[in-house]
């Protein structure tokens, strides 16, 4: 298994990622090879499969490239997660988010841990552990500007923004179609970015990480609105033991201090 990574603080994530956006893994590695030789290090020590894990840097506090190393509420929960099962976790692929699911159908990478909203449009195409989170939908807009913004209908004739391939990004499309000049983003730290310069006028966005946001950048939620969405771990279609093995490793860790302590650590809840 994989070393645990070092933590890091949003503040320094931030100040980290400037302006140079998230570094993009290239190459991918092969997937579910059996450890070799027999190995026992990690897991539960019968040397069972690899897995490689893949995920979507720039979603802060879930997953985030902090000087060359990945760290997050995704990275730590998977690695408690697997700890708990017969598989070993790889080496992370950091791709954009919208390579995930691709990525994942081609088996460059075995698992999503990218707090990827569980729905039935995914579901045609990939398969979900049991949720491990709850979230619902924000609207960010600058400190201190001039959009006055209640309801998603306030938003109409603005520069909205989110990330591609986001449940964020399907609420601009289904919901404000024509009515707003949308924007896409490889992540939400390019939006952020222009939503504080002031070319962006709101930014539509998971409610855990508008709150990280707005802690440490120029910018506020204008209001929250329910969507009821949930996170998973995604897998193939056809690896029914390997999304078995999650459910029950997440089941474990809820069970456990280790949900609660890895909670803390990054929503200090």
């Amino acid at each position: 298994m994989c070393d645990q990574q070092r933590r890091v603080d949003r503040r320094e994530y931030l100040t980290l990622a400037g302006g140079a956006g998230v570094a993009t893994t290239i190459g991918l590695a092969g997937c579910l090879e059996d450890a070799e030789n027999g190995d026992d290090e990690g897991g539960n020590g019968d040397g069972g499969q690899t897995i490689v894990p893949g995920t979507a840097p720039g979603f802060e506090p879930f997953e985030m490239n902090v000087d060359g190393e990945l760290v997050g509420f995704d990275i730590d929960l998977l690695e408690a997660v697997v700890a708990e099962t017969d598989y070993e976790l790889g080496d992370w692929q950091e791709l954009e988010f919208d390579g995930l699911m691709p990525a994942l159908e081609n088996e460059n990478i075995d698992v999503i841990a990218a707090a990827m909203t569980i729905n039935e449009e995914r579901q045609e195409t990939i398969a979900f552990s049991e949720p491990y989170y709850s979230a619902d939908q924000s609207v960010l807009v600058q400190s201190g500007g001039d959009v006055e913004a209640g309801e998603l209908e306030d938003l109409e004739g603005l520069e909205v923004g989110a990330q591609s391939g986001t449940t964020g990004e399907g609420i601009i499309e289904d919901e404000l179609g024509d009515d707003v000049s949308y924007t896409s983003y490889d992540n939400y730290v390019l939006a952020v970015q222009e939503l504080e310069r002031g070319t962006l006028d709101a930014i539509v966005i998971d409610e855990p990480v508008a709150e990280s946001f707005a802690d440490d950048r120029e910018v506020e939620i204008a209001f929250t609105f329910e969507t009821g969405e949930e996170y998973g771990f995604g897998v193939r279609q056809d690896d029914g033991d390997l999304q078995e093995a999650l459910s029950e490793g997440i089941a474990a860790v809820e069970e456990s201090s280790q949900y609660d302590e890895i909670t803390r650590e990054w929503f200090g809840e």
